[in-house]
């Protein structure tokens, strides 16, 4: 699923393998075929309704377009996923550029600053997710859904929806003329939370990647950093800087555009309920879950503000 910053604690991503990635134990492929069809209906009905909502329904085109047109050139013929964190990364450029390129006569300081800080935030996530799944070979929790190309094209056609729900706001405030709302309070109460929320995000990420590189710590869990005062400071990070979006594009929304907000909720709904904090509990319980520093540490750390340092464990 698109936010995959999900992992286990551990170096080795294959350490705790799911029933998802057991072949033998695959639902049919009708099922599969079934559910691929269902998430591809979704995902297509609310790029369109949303679109249409909005009047960006063009944009909503552009990020299906990128995505299907990658699935058909290189993930389809070779049944890889190998490329699917790069073209999330190619999706939320193109969505940028060409909303500031076909609203150019609309272009506005706030919007400007908004769109330079989403190109930062992909750029060093995209590189982020591609340099490890180069290095990793591939993400198991993709297995599954190789076994059949509808289902396959459903998570392409899902991380166009979060690309371009995520970007909701950046292309409402380009397509919608600013001149008469100056940057205000809003504007740069938000611009201090997507800055704090990008250093905490990439210094999160930053330490887990130093910590995984030495072998020494091949099948432990960080609790070192950040990490010791919150068990997802990675994840705090990511809601801050999208809160910072959103409060500052709030200076201009008005009626059907406040839906831009989606971007935080959808965000939020997908690290909490779907491919984030749920996938990576369930593989650290898996590994740790009879580990009595493990214990300690998910009982006195918090899940997810920053708190108290518990310690190690002794």
């Amino acid at each position: 699923m698109p936010p995959r910053k999900s992992r286990s604690k551990s170096r080795s991503r294959s350490a705790a393998p799911t029933k998802a990635t057991n072949t033998n134990d695959a639902p049919s492929q009708t099922k599969l075929g079934v559910i691929g069809f269902i998430s591809n209906s979704i995902g297509l009905g609310i790029l369109y309704s949303l679109g249409n909502a909005l009047g960006i329904l063009k944009f909503a085109g552009i990020a299906l377009g990128v995505q299907w047109g990658v699935f058909m050139i290189h993930g389809l013929p070779n049944n890889s996923d190998k490329f699917y964190d790069l073209s999330g990364s190619m999706t939320h450029l193109a969505l940028v550029l060409s909303s500031m390129v076909l609203n150019v006569d609309k272009l506005h300081p706030r919007g400007l600053i908004l769109s330079v800080c989403c190109v930062m935030w992909f750029t060093r996530l995209g590189s982020f997710l591609f340099a490890r799944i180069l290095r990793d070979g591939k993400d198991n929790r993709m297995d599954l859904y190789k076994l059949n190309p509808i289902r396959f094209l459903g998570v392409w056609t899902i991380q166009a929806v979060w690309v371009f729900l995520l970007n909701l706001p950046i292309l409402v405030l380009n397509s919608v003329n600013q001149d008469f709302f100056p940057l205000g309070p809003l504007d740069y109460v938000g611009f201090v939370f997507w800055v704090v929320g990008f250093i905490i995000e990439g210094l999160a990420d930053a330490q887990k990647n130093a910590f995984r590189s030495k072998d020494a710590n091949r099948n432990k869990f960080i609790t070192t950093g950040l990490w010791a005062y919150s068990q997802h400071p990675n994840y705090l990070g990511e809601h801050m800087l999208w809160f910072g979006v959103c409060l500052s594009g709030s200076s201009v929304f008005s009626g059907v555009q406040h839906l831009a907000w989606l971007s935080l909720g959808f965000t939020a709904l997908l690290l909490w309920k779907v491919s984030g904090i749920p996938l990576l509990e369930k593989h650290a319980a898996e590994k740790w879950g009879k580990d009595k520093a493990y214990q300690h540490y998910i009982s006195n750390t918090n899940k997810f503000f920053f708190g108290p340092s518990t310690g190690e464990y002794k």
